[in-house]
């Protein structure tokens, strides 16, 4: 029997990551518990998963398959030990590269309810030695890679989300929340990285505070022009925007989209900002607002090109925080 005080401690066999979502735990439960759901999101970017088998009970398997970017395949086997609805889930886990050297260890999920739309979600995988946590980290980029895997689970639960009224985006970004913060705020930032990916910003004009406007113009890649507008209802330094989208005109008034006059004439978006783990996320909600049962259907049928549009915008947003 080992001497408990030359055990090593707990935290030199764990890693812990952590991440708190914009969503409702029985939300993020479902998106973790439903196999249909965890095949979309498990694993680090670029990753998919086939799942052979899913028995969410003590005693049951999750059985799968990972295939990574460049073709290897990682296969791995988890039992279930515990499960408690909507809290916590334990299980034994061993996989690792095919035909290379495994990881072995007990992971701990757990899901913390901060409040009617948000949670926070906890893994903790303990290893049987330092060597063999130390392995993973090298080997399998187990730190990184469990962050991407909350990420893309972030990104899934949004998806999750829009299938209604509102179009829910996530994106992580690798800068200090109050640097993140300050690119949409300030008019230096915003004519770098707003609008959509090829257009340029060649006016700009910023009033922030709540009533305050947001009025610039946009040169499409063709040379056209295109105007917008935003009215801020809620400006809280580090933390939330909210205001009204529109399309606009030189003048600064409300205008219908140049293409799609079905279009809602309003949307209602809110951006909220949190710090996360030395970097940023953002979670961008919108849905039409004032709108007749023609411009929510089409709205809703617009969906996932707002999302293409909203992740060519945030690309540039990315590039802008990166050359700072």
């Amino acid at each position: 029997m080992k001497n408990p005080s030359t055990s090593p401690s707990p935290t030199t066999r764990e890693i812990v990551i952590t991440r708190t979502f914009d969503a409702p735990r029985e939300l993020v439960w479902e998106a973790w518990t439903r196999p249909e759901h965890v095949a979309k999101w498990w694993g680090p970017k670029g990753f998919t998963t086939t799942i052979e088998e899913f028995d969410l009970r003590p005693g049951g398997r999750f059985k799968h398959m990972m295939h990574g970017p460049d073709g290897t395949d990682y296969p791995n086997l988890s039992v279930f030990r515990e499960v408690v609805p909507f809290e916590r889930i334990v299980y034994t886990h061993g996989g690792g590269k095919q035909g290379g050297i495994g990881a072995h260890f007990e992971a701990t999920w757990s899901f913390e309810s901060l409040g009617k739309n948000k949670t926070r979600v906890t893994g903790r995988s303990i290893f049987d030695t330092p060597e063999d946590r130390d392995f993973v980290v090298k080997e399998y980029g187990a730190i990184e890679g469990g962050k991407q895997t909350l990420e893309r689970l972030a990104q899934h639960v949004a998806r999750v989300e829009s299938a209604g009224d509102e179009v829910v985006i996530v994106r992580d970004f690798k800068a200090p929340l109050a640097e993140v913060y300050r690119a949409w705020t300030e008019v230096e930032g915003l004519t770098h990285w707003s609008g959509p990916k090829g257009f340029k910003v060649v006016s700009a004009k910023l009033d922030l505070r709540p009533g305050g406007t947001f009025h610039y113009g946009l040169q499409a890649p063709d040379g056209s022009p295109m105007w917008g507008k935003f009215v801020f209802r809620e400006v809280r330094e580090n933390q939330r925007l909210v205001w009204v989208n529109s399309f606009s005109d030189p003048a600064g008034g409300t205008a219908r989209h140049p293409q799609h006059m079905e279009w809602p004439l309003e949307m209602l978006i809110q951006a909220e900002f949190h710090e996360n783990d030395g970097g940023t996320t953002v979670t961008l909600r919108s849905r039409a607002i004032n709108a007749s049962p023609a411009e929510v259907k089409t709205f809703r049928e617009g969906h996932d090109s707002m999302r293409g549009g909203f992740g060519g915008t945030f690309d540039q947003l990315e590039a802008h925080l990166a050359s700072k």
